[in-house]
């Protein structure tokens, strides 16, 4: 079935920026479903309901989630049923959370890390990887720009996620080299060689052509 209207949702700490290099076919709508302040102790679901209402549902849709993203992507379709779930570096099962989160979370190390560290340790990271000179300033804009209480309320979230679901219609997009989520703890549909965690920047006309086949063009 064709959609004309294809929705985004960035990762933890970034913006739509990331999306930068993604082009939908000719006639097709990209529209970002930009984070709202999450509520005191919100549930991942129940913060993915209330982004939710931005979506128009009255018409077939697709949604696009980024490793953050695809989690509450996940949720959401459990609720809209758009005609394609895209899972881009993410996960659709809490199951598939690396063992290193929950080792994290039974301590409540996200409780008290400071978040200025986790901001130095994405930053620093940038000098391992694989994006353009002019993407990597880009991403390191992203990062400070990021809203601190946001980044801490989610890091508990996804900790204390609990899914056990997958997305009925799901296009699942990861990197062979992912180093947050990796590819061999979860089930992805398309795996792509030698692609780290933010391949939609480094590998965007790989994933391009995969959207143009979520959206029936």
């Amino acid at each position: 079935m064709k959609c004309r209207r294809v929705y985004f949702i960035s990762g933890l700490a970034a913006d739509e920026r990331v999306f930068r290099h993604i082009r939908l076919p000719e006639g097709v709508e990209m529209v970002h479903l930009n984070w709202i302040t999450p509520k005191k102790d919100e549930s991942l679901p129940d913060y993915a309901m209330r982004l939710s209402e931005k979506i128009d549902a009255s018409e077939p849709f697709a949604l696009v989630g980024l490793s953050f993203g695809g989690m509450l992507a996940t949720e959401i379709a459990k609720r809209f049923r758009p005609v394609q779930t895209v899972l881009i570096s993410s996960i659709p099962l809490s199951a598939h959370l690396p063992k290193y989160f929950r080792a994290a979370a039974a301590i409540r190390l996200h409780k008290v890390i400071p978040i200025g560290f986790v901001k130095m340790m994405a930053r620093s990271k940038r000098f391992f990887t694989r994006e353009t000179g002019e993407d990597k300033k880009l991403i390191l804009q992203i990062i400070q720009d990021s809203d601190t209480h946001f980044i801490r309320w989610a890091m508990h979230a996804i900790l204390t996620w609990k899914n056990e679901e997958l997305p009925e219609q799901l296009m699942h997009i990861h990197g062979t080299r992912d180093e947050v989520l990796p590819g061999r703890l979860t089930t992805p549909t398309h795996m792509i060689p030698k692609a780290g965690h933010l391949l939609v920047m480094t590998e965007p006309k790989k994933v391009n052509n995969l959207l143009a086949e979520v959206v029936g063009n």
